[in-house]
């Protein structure tokens, strides 16, 4: 807090002057106030009304009388939602059939931000902002879907089921964690365990602990306010959210303020912020990360609201000193720690049990849980009429702007973008300058639109040079050209935070790109991202930011060098197992092939692409108009010998097409017919899960045309696992007897592009020797002998390059 906070003498005094602050200083329930809490808020009403936007002290002080009223109902309706089927408005005691059969909810944490919450609700009534909203710990949802059903904070499902008469209540309490399910499989009720797009406001699931703090500063735009409510066990060891001041810039970052729960509880264990000496040392570490740090009294919702407008003031005061140059990047970036403990407001706050169901048996059949319920509840209920009272004073705050509902970032929905000119060529290059040359040109078009760039790796070494010539590391002291104040790049040796940046920058362009065998580490965050846009298209609310690639090069076929630690396929086989209208997973063979398809990735909505290209340099398959048809059907037939019983040859990758080039050229030697596709987006060519994927993947026809049923022996030669690659392809690949599938077989060491692909039996005379077995001819019929000797582990590998 600020130093200039009045005495206990001067408060005493103003209590005198002002009923209603002496009515505020008496607490509520288990909410009481402490002196430096008093200061605070009486100095923010003296603030408000000194700014015009609050008439007097005393609407100030009945806020937050009715913020007191609000969260203990709040607190209240949380342990309802764990424990009971029903609610007793008129606050008399719960019988046996009243309690859940099974209760569960993670209450403690819950508890914890329902004063969070709902200081956030009153920052936002007093100041008339509507800041935008995030929470790590996505487990902690019943205190929002609780205040947001009290204040009328609701998307128009929720509010068709949920109010704060008894049967809406009913509803929400017996909803919670009831399992339902509607006949399609989906959620049967507008409720989930964690935040899910039926949460007002919600923009992350908060499923995977630290991704929020590394994702809170990059998420706000120039204008924008965003309140971070972090997690302590997520907070101590997410190091990446330690780098956030290297980040944040006034020029085109919004206000981040991040407010760490300080409840000293993990799961089954008291956190390192759990010990006083912990909790300083945090403190001291977030100093020297660059944070101006706050600790307040976490239990009291009137400090969260001071300690936020606090942040607020502080961050623009340090901004404000940049501007005049007395300070430099990286500010001092405000840090807020409420200090509270787990649950508290409840029995059994404080202890591991409080994490999940604090009290010591289920209510429904224990007599002595019944009544420790029920003596805690009668502590925190609130008469209905002094709730409405209290509720109608946030009402009559909350004219002209928007509810916490439509918050900025919760509405994001920037115009698509202007793409520039595609600039195809047959020659033999990187893919990966099509990326390069493409995104500099894309953000040049789009000055309106904040780039980011996500880099864990070499950008020159990954071949995007201009991007890096252009968009520039971001830094505090530059070192070279090729580093900025101002840089668009996020460069750390650390995957999640990298990603991380692009996945929150939802309003504007973005790029990453990493070594295939490393992007595995950014899937947690990715698919966080992928579920809630998915979830908010099944919801009728589809996502609105612009899609863009996840780039893996340096791939597992190009990276032998680098021994096995860098020939990983998981990241593409896995981003396959996701929905294919929420990803796509694309493996450009050539420079034409991958500039194509990044029109309609960056003119896509809520839908990333993974893309598989490599870095070295590949001959030209695919002419401009080919590259385009490829992009709209994910596969083309590349070439053919007619004849009777033809072999149906499917490539997947850059390096596997050109094996099979050399395998049909060998076919073609000595009088076979086949069929050689070029599979590009295996995603296209699954059976649709639902009806969202059925959408997106190729029709009847095409799949005819490109895979004619009449070509019942298939080989596969794919980037990934085949075993992956043959599951997800099944309907293109229907009769195992009749195929074959080959590719990495988690073979590898220090090889060159020729030595991995005989070391995992994926190189052209793999395929031929495939196709031998399918045909039923000895391998013979179109090996050599040295050939065949060496497929068989006998001769010299060399010979088959």
């Amino acid at each position: 807090m600020s130093q200039l906070l009045p005495s206990a003498e001067e408060l005493q005094a103003h209590a005198l002057a002002e009923p209603s602050f002496a009515e505020w200083l008496a607490g509520r329930g288990p909410l009481e106030h402490t002196p430096t809490t008093q200061a605070a808020v009486f100095r923010l009403a003296h603030q408000l009304v000194q700014a015009g936007r609050q008439p007097d002290l005393a609407s100030v002080y009945r806020l937050f009388q009715a913020l007191d009223r609000l969260t203990c109902a709040g607190l209240w309706l949380v342990v309802h939602m764990t424990y009971a089927r029903r609610v007793h408005l008129d606050g008399s005691e719960l019988l046996a059939e009243d309690f859940k059969a099974r209760p569960e909810g993670h209450t403690g944490g819950a508890l914890n931000m329902v004063p969070a919450y709902a200081g956030y609700l009153a920052l936002n009534a007093l100041t008339g902002q509507t800041r935008a909203w995030t929470m790590g710990q996505g487990h902690c949802v019943a205190a929002i879907e609780a205040l947001n059903v009290l204040t009328g904070n609701l998307h128009p499902e929720q509010a068709a089921r949920y109010g704060r008469d008894a049967e809406g209540l009913n509803r929400l309490v017996d909803d919670f964690y009831s399992y339902a399910q509607a006949p399609d499989g989906l959620p049967g009720v507008p409720l989930g365990s964690h935040v899910t797009p039926h949460t007002a406001g919600g923009i992350a699931e908060g499923g995977y602990l630290g991704f929020a703090e590394l994702q809170y500063a990059h998420q706000p735009l120039s204008g924008e306010t965003l309140v971070a409510f972090l997690s302590d066990g997520a907070a101590e060891e997410q190091r990446g959210s330690d780098w956030m001041p290297r980040w944040w810039r006034a020029e085109d970052c919004g206000v981040a303020l991040p407010v760490m729960i300080a409840n000293g509880r993990r799961i089954e264990q008291r956190t390192e912020l759990g010990t006083l000496a912990g909790l300083q040392g945090f403190v001291e570490h977030l100093r020297h990360c660059g944070f101006d740090p706050i600790r307040f009294d976490g239990r009291d919702p009137a400090a969260f609201v001071c300690t936020l407008y606090e942040l607020e003031q502080r961050l623009a005061h340090r901004v404000d000193e940049r501007m005049r140059g007395i300070l430099d990047y990286p500010l001092p970036m405000p840090y807020a720690i409420a200090e509270t403990i787990k649950g508290f407001g409840f029995h059994g706050a404080g202890e591991n049990a409080a994490h999940n169901l604090p009290l010591p048996g289920n209510p429904h059949d224990d007599a002595e849980s019944r009544r420790l319920f029920n003596a805690s509840a009668a502590a925190l209920w609130v008469a209905p009429q002094e709730l409405e009272q209290a509720l109608e004073r946030f009402a009559a705050l909350r004219a002209g702007r928007p509810l916490e509902r439509d918050h900025p970032l919760a509405v994001r929905h920037p115009a698509l973008p202007q793409i520039p000119e595609l600039h195809f060529h047959e020659q033999a290059c990187s893919p990966m300058s099509a990326i390069d040359r493409f995104f500099v040109e894309l953000v040049a078009a789009n000055p309106q639109l904040r780039p980011r760039v996500g880099n864990p790796d070499e950008l020159a070494s990954n071949r995007l040079g201009g991007v890096l010539k252009a968009l520039k590391h971001r830094v505090s002291a530059p070192e070279s050209d090729e580093e900025a104040i101002d840089g668009q790049i996020i460069t750390a040796l650390n995957e999640e935070a990298v990603v991380s940046a692009c996945l929150a920058n939802q309003g504007g362009l973005n790029l990453v790109a990493s070594y295939e065998a490393f992007c595995v580490k950014m899937l947690g965050a990715v698919r966080q991202t992928l579920i809630f846009a998915r979830q908010q298209a099944e919801v009728g609310r589809p996502a609105g930011w612009l899609g863009w690639p996840l780039v893996a090069t340096s791939h597992t076929w190009e990276n032998g060098k680098n021994q096995q630690s860098h020939q990983d396929t998981t990241f593409c086989e896995a981003l396959l197992g996701e929905m294919s209208d929420a990803v796509r997973v694309l493996f450009p063979a050539d420079h034409n092939s991958t500039l194509a398809l990044l029109p309609q990735i960056y003119q896509s909505r809520g839908r990333l692409a993974c893309l598989v290209v490599p870095k070295r340099e590949r001959p030209g398959v695919f002419d401009a108009e080919q590259a385009l048809q490829l992009a709209r059907d994910g596969a083309i037939v590349v070439q053919e010998r007619h004849g009777s019983e033809p072999l149906l040859l499917i490539a997947n990758g850059s390096y596997q097409l050109a094996e099979m080039q050399r395998a049909a050229k060998r076919l073609e030697e000595v009088g076979y017919a086949y069929r050689l596709v070029y599979l590009q987006e295996p995603g296209c060519f699954r059976a649709p899960r639902d009806l969202l994927e059925q959408q997106v993947v190729a029709d009847e026809a095409l799949r005819a045309r490109l895979f004619p049923a009449r070509m019942g022996r298939r080989v596969l030669l794919t980037h990934m696992r085949p075993e992956v690659a043959r599951g997800h392809l099944w309907p293109i690949l229907p009769d195992a007897s009749q195929s074959a599938a080959l590719g990495y077989r988690n073979r590898g060491g220090t090889f060159d592009e020729a030595g991995m692909l005989f070391a995992n039996r994926a190189c052209w005379a793999n395929v031929v020797s495939a196709c031998a077995r399918l045909m039923d001819v000895p391998r013979t019929a179109l090996l050599t002998g040295e050939e065949a000797a060496a497929l068989a582990g006998k001769g010299d590998p060399s010979i088959l390059r």
